[in-house]
């Protein structure tokens, strides 16, 4: 059945204009003010409200196995949230076992992501490194549509990857042309500060953060854009120029000292793409001094950093230096799950969830408080992580033969966001009681109207894989 979006208020990246949206057959079919609705078509006033991309979120972790158990939202109830609050689209992570083959991990992930409600796409993690991993990077690059790998510089001896290994997973890229994508924290000095402060007895949720400082974040985001030279050098009988390094993509980047490291290398002409997420932005670490363990809720990696940090990412987002606004969503309910590292924060599973508020939430903290234009709002959440990962124009546009994947926003709605109410599934909101302005009255996926007014409509499976164009 056809849908049409009438007289909303039309944001794009880059434009605003009132205009009709006509959604037939999956696709946006017309554009245009004082459209005709096709017969039997599902007519959706959007006067007085905004009509915008479906949101994309290229960072998420459904059903994860991590820290001995797994992610409390599988890809059904993971996009299912996504979807009632304005995502339409997801990128997760193919995280292999140490040693484990990348194809094999792949078939795991590609079983699970089947009850997905909406699209989905994936990236590749590369956890170990020889001419297997080399070869099937290769693999699934060409026949997968998987166009970006990522590499953990955290979590040593589990997922994580030294040196040696992040240049091979580098010059692989290279190769390819490819997109690397890099959790900066040093790992091995992780390592050290938290035996250190466990053999002092400082094992609460606090010492967390205390554990994995902004300046090692910093140093490892400074390693990996300094490595990525190295991929280029000697190829062409001379050494490189930083314009020609190995593009690298910063995941959740949440501090000062890493955004420096970004800005240096490209005054240099290195491209260097930048990630951040709404909990680096919004909170500070005061949440990990809450009582009776309520910190852990927000134990995720890399930490909520102190006040300050919030302030500069915000203009970094501002003067366009930060290009997808993600979440990192990762939940793990407090009762069954983080409560494994009551004794030792060490224990406590990593991670929060976020799908469900990243859109009004930057909504309400981005554009109604003047941090950001609608404009700038539409491109990080919706079509700048589109172009990045291959998926634009399909995805991140509203125009003719785009998907049709549409959000109406009403920016005159108000809500508090609370986890007795939110859709995820976990017992802990790490926005509890945050004041939202606006709200999503609609979320169109696939042509299909899968979230009216509150009423959650969405169809098991009906999500889609994308293969990702060459980025």
């Amino acid at each position: 059945m056809a849908i049409v979006i009438k007289g909303g208020t039309v944001l794009t990246a880059v434009d605003q204009f009132v205009a009709d949206v006509v959604c037939e057959d999956g696709q946006i079919k017309a554009v245009g003010k004082d459209l005709d609705a096709p017969a039997g078509a599902e007519v959706i006033d959007a006067r007085g409200q905004f009509v915008l991309p479906g949101g994309i979120d290229a960072h998420t972790h459904m059903e994860l196995p991590f820290m001995g158990t797994v992610s409390a939202d599988d890809f059904y109830t993971g996009t299912a949230a996504g979807v009632a609050g304005g995502t339409t689209t997801i990128i997760d992570f193919i995280i292999p076992s140490r040693n484990q083959s990348l194809l094999e991990a792949r078939d795991f992930w590609m079983n699970n992501a089947k009850k997905a409600v909406s699209d989905y796409a994936f990236h590749m993690a590369v956890t170990w490194f020889g001419d297997q991993v080399r070869s099937e990077m290769e693999h699934v690059f060409h026949n997968d549509g998987i166009q970006s790998f990522k590499i953990f510089m955290a979590y040593r001896g589990a997922i994580g990857v030294d040196d040696v290994e992040l240049v091979g997973v580098l010059d692989t890229a290279y190769k390819l042309g490819a997109l690397v994508t890099s959790h900066c924290e040093h790992g091995d000095a992780v390592v050290a500060l938290q035996t250190r402060l466990a053999e002092r007895g400082l094992t609460e949720p606090k010492w967390h953060a205390a554990s994995r400082p902004a300046y090692l974040e910093g140093e490892a985001t400074n390693r990996v854009i300094q490595l990525a030279r190295a991929a280029s050098d000697g190829r062409n009988g001379h050494m490189a120029g930083a314009h020609e390094a190995q593009p690298v993509y910063i995941v959740h980047l949440t501090c000062k000292e890493s955004m420096d490291a970004v800005y240096r290398a490209r005054q240099e002409g290195q491209k260097v793409l930048v990630e951040t997420c709404p909990q680096y932005l919004l909170l500070d670490d005061s949440v990990y001094e809450k009582p009776d363990f309520e910190g852990a809720a927000y134990v995720m990696s890399p930490p909520i950093r102190p006040k300050g940090h919030q302030d500069y990412l915000w203009n970094a987002l501002a003067t366009g230096s930060i290009q997808h606004v993600a979440t990192d969503h990762c939940p793990f309910r407090q009762s069954d799950q983080k409560i494994m590292g009551r004794d030792d924060f060490r224990k406590i599973p990593n991670g929060a969830a976020g799908i469900e508020n990243r859109m009004s939430l930057m909504w309400t903290y981005g554009v109604a408080a003047g941090r950001i234009t609608p404009q700038q709002f539409v491109d990080v959440c919706c079509t700048q992580p589109a172009k990045i990962f291959g998926l634009y124009p399909r995805k991140g546009a509203i125009a003719v033969g785009a998907d049709a994947d549409v959000v109406v926003y009403d920016p005159t709605g108000t809500s508090t966001i609370s986890a007795k109410t939110h859709r995820q599934n976990v017992d802990r909101n790490i926005f509890e009681g945050f004041e939202q302005k606006g709200r999503v009255t609609h979320t169109v996926v696939n042509g299909r109207l899968q979230f009216k007014d509150g009423d959650l409509r969405v169809e098991r499976g009906a999500g889609r894989y994308l293969k990702r164009t060459k980025v």
